[in-house]
């Protein structure tokens, strides 16, 4: 998607909210707008949820929108102030990604890391972490062996690791599940083939038991 279809698919957003939903002890429910993006602060809030993070404020993405058009990542509070973080394809190429999907995880270590389903080095898909202030690092840029576009959320594991799932890619091109570390290391633990599924979008969960899926 260049930058015309974007600053066009932006353009044409008619309202896109944050909203809060509320229900008092007789089930009356209370639905809130707290923010309308604008485009300029990002459009289109897909698939990802917002987190919560340790100072009870609330991080999400955008999939389009912002000074790029290739959407941001955005602050906001339960009364509805909204801060833009990071716009994405702020370096050349894209280098830092653009389109993020899914949301956001706050970590142990206090930052924020999420996935782009598009750019980074080889136009794949990155993951990034991302400081309170705004500050990105890109981890990972996907290279296609190990994996391709992932729009699932990541989830921090017991052991301090993070997994999530690309949609495509991988050795059969039909999707991964992979293992990074905060110092952007990272493992293709496994590649589907078909038979066993294929194009996995979501995000994982571990269980009591250890284990991811």
């Amino acid at each position: 998607m260049n930058n015309l279809m974007r600053m066009l698919g932006s353009a044409m957003i008619a309202a896109t909210v944050v909203i809060s939903v509320s229900a008092s002890a007789n089930a009356q429910i209370t639905f809130n707008s707290i923010w309308e993006f604008n485009a300029i602060d990002g459009a289109f809030p897909d698939y990802g949820s917002l987190a919560q993070g340790f100072n009870g404020n609330f991080y999400g993405t955008t999939n389009s929108g912002g000074a790029h058009y290739a959407g941001t990542v955005f602050e906001i509070t339960a009364g509805g102030n909204l801060t833009t973080l990071y716009a994405f394809c702020s370096q050349l190429s894209c280098a830092d990604g653009f389109d993020p999907a899914a949301g956001l995880i706050q970590a142990a270590d206090g930052n924020l890391y999420g996935t782009t389903t598009y750019g980074g080095t080889n136009d794949y898909g990155t993951v990034f972490e991302i400081t309170a202030s705004g500050k990105l690092t890109t981890l990972y840029s996907f290279n296609g062996t190990d994996g391709v576009f992932p729009q699932g959320s990541l989830v921090q594991a017991s052991n301090g690791t993070f997994y999530g799932t690309t949609e495509q890619g991988g050795i059969y091109n039909d999707g991964t599940i992979f293992e990074i570390t905060a110092g952007g290391n990272l493992t293709t633990l496994y590649s589907f083939e078909g038979t066993d599924g294929e194009f996995p979008y979501s995000t994982l969960i571990q269980a009591t038991n250890g284990r991811r899926g």
